[in-house]
């Protein structure tokens, strides 16, 4: 017999807010799992409109389900299911322009938050027009102040978007007038944020099944482990975040860099190698013994010295419990996953550590050969069974024709090293960078 299909009728809903007083551009599994669910908990009239950007799926998948969903919370030992209300909208802006800019210029919603991806703030990007059409319409309509809350892996991501916003308004005829407008009456904290989400599985949906007996298309999995580190300076209020978990801060910066570096650019070499050595998940890469001592030696010998660690902070401990997140077999975080977007990740997680032991007269020798995976990575793609790897990247037809056909190691460091999307002149011609990343290079392409 099928399953009904999750609704406020098929299941007990949680308490919902009446009113949307938060526009998220980006609904993705992410959001669901991690701000939907601290802003559940904090409580209040903070009901979210999620705006789809690329596709209708999302929104396809929230609507016949009245915008609930089940975040399926995998432990090493035990898996539970939680039915989630804090959306209460959603719509696809390609198809629906008016009702985005409805929800954008409604007093009621004070709050814009994002999580697009690193690649989703390019200057010129859909996210930055809507945002700058966004405000333009809100300045017009009513001039209520907002907060744009950005949630992704930048190093300072709310004075990137500031900086983009402010940037795209010079370029309109009333540019100074809506730059004006929003030096005033906007605000740009930054955050930091944390939680491993995989990939929904049909396993992942039968588990949902199982224990509620019903059947939900959106729902997401999730670590226990949950993080979030905001800047408080918001225009116009916010959720009592800070009562369910979340740390306030004068300066999110220190947590952020910690972060991208430590996380997260461990994260990136256990994709690369795990993936090139045949590992479909991230806790089989750590299992591997070779790969994890590389991710220990990452965290332990060439990101601390980088690092203003906040004093509330541990790094032993914080390193210790990075990898066991990581090992966590319950999640299936698949390698070639956490390998996508490596033009865009690459210089967030582990080219300013490379940058800055450099400067301090120090080889990286870790970091360089996470960097060396990902060139095997996009050289080869395959892992050492001749197994395709997806190279799913922006830069995706730049990198395939930069390397061509070659696979011998100073070729192929040559030829990425020259992709100046990624890479500046000091890394391209730093002789040191060269041979660690050429030796590196052909002991992963001999081992295949």
């Amino acid at each position: 017999m099928t399953a009904p299909r999750l609704s406020s009728s098929t299941v007990d809903a949680p308490d919902r807010p009446d009113t949307v007083g938060i526009l998220h551009l980006g609904p993705g599994a992410f959001h669901r799992a991690h701000q939907a669910v601290f802003t559940e908990d904090a409580g209040g009239d903070w009901g979210i409109c999620g705006v789809t950007q690329r596709s209708a799926t999302v929104a396809d998948r929230l609507r016949p389900q009245d915008c609930l969903f089940t975040v399926v919370e995998r432990g090493r030992d035990t898996t539970s299911c939680r039915v989630v209300g804090s959306i209460r909208d959603v719509l696809f802006a390609r198809d629906e322009p008016e009702r985005l800019r409805d929800r954008f210029t409604d007093p009621a919603v004070r709050i814009v938050s994002l999580t697009v991806t690193e690649k989703g703030y390019q200057p010129d990007s859909t996210v930055i027009g809507q945002l700058v059409a966004g405000l333009r319409a809100r300045r017009e309509r009513t001039g209520a102040p907002v907060t744009i809350l950005s949630c992704d892996n930048l190093t300072g991501n709310g004075r990137v978007v500031r900086a983009r916003v402010l940037d795209a308004c010079g370029r309109l005829p009333d540019g100074d007038a809506l730059g004006a407008w929003i030096e005033e009456h906007v605000r740009f904290p930054s955050t930091m944020v944390d939680r491993i989400v995989p990939a929904t599985t049909e396993a992942d949906r039968a588990v949902v099944r199982d224990a509620l007996g019903v059947r939900d298309e959106a729902a997401v999995v999730a670590e226990p482990f949950r993080q979030w580190v905001i800047e408080d300076d918001f225009a116009a209020g916010r959720p009592a975040w800070e009562t369910v978990g979340a740390q306030l801060a004068d300066d999110v910066a220190p947590y952020e860099a910690m972060k991208l570096r430590m996380l997260n650019g461990t994260h990136s070499l256990l994709a690369y190698r795990g993936a090139l050595a045949g590992h479909e998940t991230i806790a089989d890469a750590v299992a591997d013994g070779g790969i994890a001592e590389e991710a220990a030696a990452l965290m332990a010998h060439d990101v601390p010295p980088t690092l203003t660690v906040p004093a509330d902070v541990d790094l032993a401990a914080y390193r210790e419990q990075v990898l066991q997140r990581f090992a966590n077999l319950a999640l299936r975080h698949r390698t070639t996953q956490v390998a996508m977007d490596g033009s865009q990740k690459l210089p967030l997680r582990l080219l300013g550590t490379i940058r800055d032991r450099l400067a301090a007269g120090a080889v990286p020798v870790w970091a360089l050969r996470a960097v060396a995976a990902w060139m095997v990575y996009v050289a080869v793609g395959e892992d050492r069974h001749g197994r395709r790897l997806p190279l799913d990247d922006p830069l995706a037809d730049r990198l395939r024709a930069a390397v061509g056909d070659t696979r011998e190691p100073a070729d192929v460091v040559t030829r990425l090293l020259a992709v100046r999307e990624i890479f500046d002149g000091e890394l391209r011609e730093h002789a040191v960078v060269r041979e660690v990343l050429v030796d590196a290079v052909a002991e992963l392409l001999s081992a295949r």
